[in-house]
């Protein structure tokens, strides 16, 4: 195991413990939970877009990991946790190549806030190469 992974696991159980001691929370407050890209062009590559979010709650947030409903999509969420009044974003990736037509994607990210699993959705047409 790496050593990133046992540091993550280490600084999940001190938030959780603390929390559970004085009863106070992280809270994961997203702007918006949904991204349409519209029409995109296969021919142009991978398309991003961020969901910015912000930790409303009185303990640190740490985003523990965001996984994505299958491989064309790619999300990137900070490692670090997020301090109460602070914001964070998470970047989502979808590429289109050999993709044509309409998707919908979902990720779920997965906090150690009072909503353990928020889910994130985004969707568009993928206008075939010529």
């Amino acid at each position: 195991m790496t050593k990133r992974f046992f540091i993550t696991i280490f600084a999940v159980c001190m938030v959780a413990l603390s929390a559970l001691a004085d009863g106070k929370q992280a809270v994961a407050t997203f702007e918006v939970k949904s991204h349409d890209f519209g029409t995109i062009q296969e021919a142009k590559g991978p398309v991003s877009c961020t969901f910015e979010f912000t930790n409303t709650g009185d303990k640190p947030l740490l985003i523990i990991d965001a996984t994505a409903s299958c491989g064309c999509t790619r999300p990137e969420f900070p490692s670090k946790p997020i301090k109460p009044g602070k914001k964070g974003k998470i970047k989502v990736t979808y590429s289109p190549i050999g993709r044509p037509g309409a998707f919908k994607k979902t990720v779920k990210v997965k906090t150690n806030g009072k909503e353990r699993t928020i889910t994130l959705h985004i969707q568009g047409t993928v206008i075939p190469k010529k």
